[in-house]
């Protein structure tokens, strides 16, 4: 019978006497006991070292960060600067205002530690606040209860309103300024001043150009709240206050522009056309006086117009001038010396050039006209008699010195420079009709300057809407000298300005000015749609110019001349700017020209 043998263990180990070492076991209670103690004591030693990290070695760090975690942050909006015209009368300006807002979790503290106030709380705040904002109680009461961290009360409220809510010192009940953009005259100047969006972002005329110089720096406002949101009065509190913005004094004159405006809508109104602007510029200055575009729009309210009428036509909407850009054509012909006023033509009603038909606007018999009588009667065939006597380089480069296919540098968005090809695309018809102010587009201003140089000695000077900066003593910091450049010869601006003197027969003519001597030119000009525009550009008085002004009808149904469409306008308009400008009658006679010969 097999014998059963017992699992083999292995021996104790032995001690260098021999002596056998007993075996500890792990589950033995006094070596639980000693592994427990030194899981403690390693646990110990970690946390009393973190401890002694966070509040010493780090206290400071832990601290700014608790702090950085309670602080809060608010902008100070800047204010805008003012927009004035000439004389100061403000055409935009911020108002002050506050948007009230609450931290409902607080306003039950209001009047806790009072030990007369029987209504505390919720109740008793709209019931003090109710009256001051205009509301009722209960709806006050709605407003103030619930657990909402902000929200807001009332927006753009005036600051007495918000003095007045402060001066309650409810709990959690604050206010931020911001402005609100106001133009107290409407839609006078509203296509040169601009406007800004709900947002306060500058979106159209010179509150965008302007930009920078307008908007100011934001401020801002940090302090440290506690655990309900309140502000911690001793806290960490700093305000940077806000830099407002500078204002601005425009070159225009608000009852010349509003004159203006009036002027161009009944010309436009009165033809049927679709649209029209008005420029008064002083030649001598370069200041635009006024700048009027019809129909515009109202800067308060400019969705209430369509986007087509919140631009600034005429400094970007281009046309061809037509026969007002006959003048150039002339000045450059007396300034190279290939024509003077007493010059003769035969000038047949039509007339064929390398095969190119050119006609006059109405039929007439052959006429027998002087330089000075081309002029006069407008006749696109004696016109291009006369620039046939130049090459179409020194007309082209005489029509860039004018200032035309470049912008005038006004300063106003969105501005165009018009449309003048280089001379040798000047091909086909194109190199005759650009004698009489067709094959090239311009804008209403580019064209007025353009005149201007007659009406400063043969020098233009660039245009310019912004006077400068008024300073808080009431002056004006200049932005800046505008461009003079001479176009041609004081000889040959004299003989200019007499030719145009005789175009506008004092007295008989629609453009003429009781007591004064006008100089200037009509022009009409038919548009590929199959609509004309009409245009008179002139100044007065014509023996020592200073203000130039063009009226432009757009859009007319019809073939209507700029004599019938513009020049009563010009008359009307020039009339009031003589008169408020007090600019006196100088009593000169004319000195016409010879017409025919």
């Amino acid at each position: 019978m097999a014998t059963r043998t017992s699992p083999r263990r292995s021996p104790a180990p032995r001690t260098r006497g021999g002596g056998w070492i007993p075996r500890a076991r792990l589950g033995a209670p006094a070596v639980r006991h000693r592994f427990l103690l030194t899981l403690l004591l390693v646990m110990a030693l970690a946390l009393s070292g973190r401890l002694i990290w966070i509040q010493g070695l780090d206290a400071s760090a832990r601290a700014q960060e608790a702090v950085k975690q309670r602080m809060v942050e608010r902008t100070i909006p800047a204010l805008r600067g003012q927009i004035a015209d000439r004389h100061g009368t403000v055409l935009a300006d911020s108002v002050e205002r506050y948007d009230l807002w609450v931290d409902q979790r607080q306003v039950g503290d209001y009047l806790k530690n009072s030990t007369t106030a029987t209504v505390k709380g919720i109740p008793a705040a709209a019931r003090e606040l109710a009256p001051v904002l205009g509301w009722t109680i209960e709806e006050t009461t709605t407003a103030l209860t619930g657990d909402r961290g902000f929200l807001y009360l009332r927006k753009n409220v005036e600051p007495e309103v918000r003095s007045a809510v402060m001066a309650l010192k409810i709990p959690g009940v604050g206010s931020d300024r911001v402005a609100d953009r106001v133009y107290p005259a409407g839609s006078v100047g509203g296509n040169i001043v601009g406007f800004v969006g709900a947002d306060g972002a500058a979106l159209a005329g010179a509150e965008l150009t302007y930009n920078e110089t307008l908007a100011g720096t934001n401020g801002r406002i940090e302090y440290e709240r506690g655990a309900g949101g309140q502000m911690i009065p001793t806290g960490n509190n700093t305000v940077t206050p806000a830099q407002d913005g500078e204002s601005l004094a425009l070159t225009i004159d608000r009852d010349l522009q509003w004159k203006a405006q009036q002027t161009v809508a009944g010309a436009v109104d009165a033809w049927g056309a679709t649209g029209g602007s008005a420029v008064v510029y002083n030649a001598r200055t370069g200041e635009v006086l006024a700048l009027a575009d019809y129909p515009t729009y109202d800067p308060n309210a400019p969705a209430d117009s369509p986007d087509t009428a919140r631009g600034n036509k005429s400094v970007s909407n281009v046309f061809e001038p037509g026969s007002t850009g006959k003048v150039f054509t002339f000045a450059a012909a007396i300034e190279e010396g290939v024509a003077s006023p007493s010059s003769q033509y035969t000038v047949d009603y039509e007339q064929y050039f390398n095969g190119e038909r050119i006609k006059d606007s109405h039929h007439h018999p052959t006429q027998r006209l002087t330089l000075a009588g081309v002029l006069k009667n407008s006749s696109n065939v004696g016109t291009v008699q006369v620039s046939e006597k130049m090459t179409p380089q020194v007309r082209y480069d005489y029509l860039r010195k004018f200032g035309l296919g470049a912008p005038t540098g006004v300063g106003l968005p969105g501005e165009s420079a018009g449309i003048v090809h280089a001379p040798e695309k000047w091909t086909g018809r194109t190199r005759y009709t650009t004698g009489f102010g067709q094959g090239y587009s311009v804008t209403a201003l580019q064209m007025v300057c353009a005149m201007g140089t007659f009406a400063n000695d043969g020098v233009r000077v660039q245009p310019s809407i912004v006077k400068g900066v008024r300073q808080a003593d009431g002056s004006v910091r200049p932005l800046g000298e505008p461009t003079r450049t001479r176009v041609i010869s004081s000889e040959t601006n004299e003989t200019m300005v007499r030719m145009m003197d005789t175009a506008v027969e004092d007295g008989k003519h629609k453009a003429s000015v009781p007591q004064y001597t006008v100089a200037g030119k009509t022009g009409t000009a038919q548009v590929p749609d199959g609509t004309y525009t009409a245009s008179f550009i002139g100044f007065a008085p014509a023996d020592n110019p200073e203000i130039v002004i063009g009226v432009f009808v757009f859009g007319l149904p019809s073939f209507i001349s700029g004599s019938k469409a513009a020049a009563p306008a010009f008359s009307e308009l020039m009339a009031y700017t003589l008169q408020t400008q007090g600019i006196a009658p100088t009593g000169a006679a004319p000195r016409p020209y010879e017409t025919e010969w």
